[in-house]
């Protein structure tokens, strides 16, 4: 079937249809079957060949078709053998006859697919009066429209127009669109015309617009939910919002305001009707971007200890370009204060004219005025956040200039430099809410005793290290700096070092017994890295309570970067970055950062701030007390891919492909790339799904990159970096940006969202029955033993209601699962779509219902409404046991969350004395060790499933509401039940599905 005319339309997809095309037909056991599809002229049947049936039989009536299902979501699809290898986006499903038998197709691509689905869902609703009917409304709003765009540039009514005012106009229209396509596609329209000139009628401008401004799958998503219309209607448009988009409380006005803003006919305006031009131009506003709008602004708890949170940092902020030959600009703290840095770097030194200057020591880069550059913080400190500044000041100035720096920063910061005294009473840092404002000095600070005495003022002299090994230990150095000499602090620097005092790291055993919390450490990647692996608890649990920086290698010559994800899975809040260095790490940070309203400080996850929480960094499993989240993405389409810069090779050519990248904790990093599509940066169709498992969501982060296959190596094209927290589900697009973080215009992927276990629901489930597990096999949260008797037996209290608890989950989420397969709909659909499913089975032949809903209790259940098919019953049957579920779930939570609560406070009357008991007990070093590990595995256990219990009960409460909301909007509740004080489905709780809602099943 050729598939090089764009498909706008219902009719393209019944003439493609009729033409026919190869489709694989799929049986049970792994058979399949390659057929020719086509459709009868007289569009009365669906036939196939060869076939060794007999013809009358290799076809089904277009009359017993009862729906269309997308997907492998059919117990032929689930049982054949090879269902792994077929694409869930190229198959399909036609259910027919009294027995609702399926036949089971998979297209060679998701377009074809797309095609046959949208053509025999219009040929259900009407016929062999389709074509009439698409015919008749030709002159429809949209090409009304196009035509009126047409008049206001034929001026003069001549009936035609020149070719660069038709170029221009489409352009406009379609602002990513480049001019030479344009032309050539209306000279190409004139070559098959034998036309000559280059006047342009309104005929062919209505045709070259309909064939470069479609974007054909988001005309097939438009007809999943226009009521096979070729526009949404505000409850069309409703229905989408709610069920795919996530968005709760939508009415009719909100749909209408929606229309009367991006719906560019007056006609849609007045009518209430969306285009798919309107459509498209929704989708592709920054309403739909991924990215989050809620976490455009400060949405976090700032009330916590500076400590508990990830904060945006520079190296060397001072160097432009390298460490060792690079020039000094203050453009570097402009830069990095802009985009919302909240600790800088001054390496001081003495300078000429008792001026202090900024450069990296031992090396070559060039020298700013100290005094130049706190000028440059004062006006930009709070440019883009208003939360606390750090300084961290690299002291290698003398005592004389050491002043000179002091009377700099009072003069020119004054009031905004926080001085206060850390109150020994206390245990944590204050909060950023608490320091709004206030820039903090990072630097040694002067032991309370003592008065300018000496003292070693450096913790990271990078210069002198990179100049050593280097070789270069010639170059002029600063009279100061002989190695292994000590320098005078002055009393007044020292005074305005408050809570930021650097001091030495010496072991974590140490720090845990004497260093106070208001002394920072700063780590050296290298070693860093170190403690990273081989004491990951240890560095998790340090940096609860303190501060750690951690700084790239002096080795890093080229000012390249490390992986902040490496020291951010670690707990380490201040992972210095070079700014200045674009690239895959510096995407890490920026996208990190953009959450929270890019303030600069992004909250750590609970297990890595709570006292007693187990958490290893190098886990490459799911984390105790954490629900994994299953992430589905479908990479759609790309749109407007520049040429990568640089390459010139293949002249405009580009050939793209996408590549999907997870990053977080060992066990959550992951990568999937989509096929190349060859010769099309302008309007690629992708059309592949991947999986993900995230074990821990709060740490996560996706990247997605595209690059342009070439045979010489692949040239980067664009990304995006997104924290998973960020991410919103439902069909949305993703601003690509440059190299260099820049926005690329008109460039990005589209893409459809799916988040399963949102908010930590319980265990991801698979796809299928098989692989779901009874009681006898089921796997419960297992606790540890500390062979201390008193504590033990607690814990021992604690595994009944741990198993209640996970029953309970298990049980509705299978119940659930049961029920989304009968009604034709994969695991990651939501029960509002599963109702929606259903719908159209639940009316007989005569539109009346044969099942109604009874919402006049808090748990809907289906009444049937005389003598139904079987496998409606078999529905009814699977409702009510996923209601009796939802039932059991409801009302048993509360006590079995309470058992488990009471164990975990019970144990933690333990905490405090838990050394002292161990001993007792005759448990010495590395058994007393073990002991108190697995105590905070099983309190983190016990919170983990305790929340996942608190978790599952407000989804449960979540899917009634969606059940009951659903039935009304459908017609399907039985009259005089309605429930009006039940709201509508919240958004945080909702699951989005990869499939539309009008699709159905058996």
């Amino acid at each position: 079937m050729p598939t090089e005319k764009k498909i706008s339309s219902a009719s393209d997809c019944i003439n493609s249809m009729v033409e026919g095309s190869e489709l694989k037909k799929v049986r049970s056991n792994s058979r399949i079957y390659h057929r020719y599809f086509l459709l009868d002229a007289d569009m009365q049947s669906l036939r196939w060949e060869p076939s060794k049936k007999d013809s009358e039989k290799a076809k089904i009536d277009i009359k017993s078709i009862k729906e269309v299902r997308t997907g492998k979501n059919t117990d032929i699809f689930r049982s054949n053998g090879i269902s792994d290898q077929i694409s869930e986006d190229c198959a399909f499903s036609v259910i027919y006859g009294e027995n609702y038998e399926s036949l089971d197709l998979v297209a060679n691509s998701a377009d074809v697919a797309n095609i046959w689905v949208t053509g025999l869902r219009y040929l259900i609703s009407y016929g062999k009066h389709t074509l009439d009917m698409l015919e008749s409304s030709q002159d429809n709003m949209r090409t009304s429209w196009v035509s009126q765009m047409f008049s206001e540039i034929d001026l003069d009514n001549l009936g035609h127009v020149t070719l660069c005012n038709a170029v221009q106009c489409i352009r406009t229209l379609n602002p990513g669109l480049k001019m030479s396509k344009i032309e050539l596609k209306f000279k190409e329209l004139h070559k098959s015309k034998d036309k000559a000139g280059t006047e342009v009628i309104k005929e062919e401008f209505i045709e070259v617009f309909h064939e470069l401004c479609t974007r054909p799958e988001i005309y097939f998503l438009l007809v999943q939910f226009s009521s096979n219309k070729e526009f949404l209607d505000t409850k069309d448009l409703m229905m989408f919002l709610e069920a795919e988009q996530g968005l709760a409380h939508i009415n009719e006005e909100i749909s209408l305001e929606i229309i009367h803003k991006y719906e560019p006919s007056k006609e849609g305006q007045g009518q209430g009707w969306l285009s798919i031009d309107g459509f498209t131009n929704y989708l592709m506003s920054p309403d739909c971007y991924i990215f989050d709008p809620e976490q455009k602004k400060v949405c976090q708890d700032m009330k916590q200890p500076l400590s508990h949170y990830f904060i945006n940092s520079s190296h060397n902020t001072y160097l432009i370009e390298d460490q060792f030959r690079g020039p000094s600009d203050i453009t570097g703290y402009i830069r990095a204060l802009k985009m919302g840095c909240r600790s800088v770097e001054l390496d001081v030194w003495d300078g000429p004219d008792n001026e202090p200057v900024i450069y990296t020591g031992h090396t070559m880069t060039s020298q700013i005025v100290f005094r130049s550059v706190i000028d440059i913080i004062n006006k930009y400190a709070f440019s883009a956040s208003e939360y606390p500044l750090i300084l961290c000041l690299e002291n290698h100035c003398s005592v004389k200039q050491q002043k000179v720096m002091v009377q700099h920063m009072r003069k020119i910061l004054g009031d905004q430099l926080y001085t206060t005294s850390p109150n020994v009473e206390d245990s944590y840092l204050p909060s950023p809410d608490v320091l709004k404002r206030k820039i903090l000095i990072k630097a040694k600070k002067l032991s309370s005793n003592c008065s300018g005495v000496e003292g070693d003022v450096t913790d990271e002299d990078e210069g002198a290290e990179m100049s050593q090994r280097m070789g270069k230990e010639s170059l002029e150095q600063p009279p100061n700096h002989v190695p292994g000499r000590r320098f005078q602090l002055c009393k007044e620097l020292s005074e305005l070092v408050s809570i930021c005092k650097s001091v030495q790291f010496k072991d974590f055993q140490v720090s845990f017994q004497a260093q106070k919390y208001w002394e920072v450490c700063s780590f050296n990647e290298v070693l860093a890295s170190k403690y990273a692996n081989e004491n990951p608890g240890d560095f998790v649990n340090y940096n609860k309570r303190f501060l750690a920086r951690v700084f790239p290698s002096p080795m890093r010559i080229d000012s390249s970067n490390m992986n902040p994800q490496d020291f951010w899975k670690c707990g380490c809040q201040i992972v210095a970055m070079n700014f200045q260095t674009p690239g895959l790490m510096m995407d890490l940070n920026i996208g990190w950062f953009r959450q929270n309203g890019n303030c600069g400080y992004v909250l750590r996850p609970a297990i890595m701030r709570e006292e007693v929480s187990f958490f290893s960094a190098n886990t490459k499993d799911s984390v105790p007390g954490v629900s994994p989240q299953l992430l589905h993405i479908k990479i759609i389409s790309g749109q407007n891919f520049p040429k990568p810069k640089g390459s010139g090779a293949k002249g405009d050519v580009v050939d793209p492909y996408v590549y999907v990248e997870i990053h977080g904790i060992p066990a959550d990093c992951a990568e999937q790339k989509t096929k190349t599509v060859h010769q099309n940066g302008d309007t690629p169709i992708f059309d592949e799904s991947f999986e993900f498992q995230i074990n821990l969501p709060e740490l996560a982060m996706v990247r997605f990159v595209v690059l342009d296959d070439d045979y010489i190596g692949d040239e980067f094209i664009g990304q995006y970096t997104i924290p998973f927290e960020c991410l919103q589900t439902g069909y949305r697009h993703v601003p690509l940006q440059s190299l260099t973080g820049e926005v690329l215009a008109h460039a990005s992927l589209f893409v459809h969202v799916a988040i399963t276990n949102r908010r930590g629901g319980g265990k991801p489930h698979k796809r299928g029955l098989s692989v779901r597990k009874g009681k006898k096999s089921r796997e419960y949260a297992s606790l540890r033993t500390l062979w201390i008797k008193t504590i033990d037996e607690v814990f021992k209290t604690a595994q009944p209601p741990i198993r209640d608890a996970t029953d309970l989950r298990e049980n509705m989420q299978n119940a659930v699962a049961s029920f989304k397969e009968l009604c034709g709909l994969s695991s990651v659909a939501n029960l509002m779509q599963c109702m929606l499913a259903v719908a159209p089975r639940f009316l007989g032949p005569d539109n009346a219902p044969l099942v109604v809903l009874n919402l006049s209790e808090q748990y809907p259940t289906m009444e049937l409404q005389g003598i139904v098919p079987e496998v409606l019953k078999k529905i009814v049957t699977t409702y009510d046991t996923m209601i009796q579920s939802l039932k059991a779930l409801i009302e048993n939570a509360d006590a079995v969350y309470e058992k488990i609560v009471h164990c975990q406070k019970a144990a933690m009357e333990f905490h405090e004395h838990l050394h002292t008991i161990g001993t007792k007990e005759g448990l010495k070093e590395r058994k007393l060790q073990k002991a108190v590990e697995s105590f905070t595995w099983n309190i983190t256990i016990l919170k983990g499933q305790a929340d996942l219990l608190k978790y599952a009960k407000n989804e449960t409460l979540d899917n009634l509401k969606q059940i009951h909301y659903a039935a009304v909007s459908c017609g399907l509740n039985k009259p005089g039940t309605e429930n009006a004080d039940l709201q509508k489905p919240r958004r945080s709780l909702e699951v989005i599905p990869e499939k539309a809602n009008d699709e159905t099943g058996e």
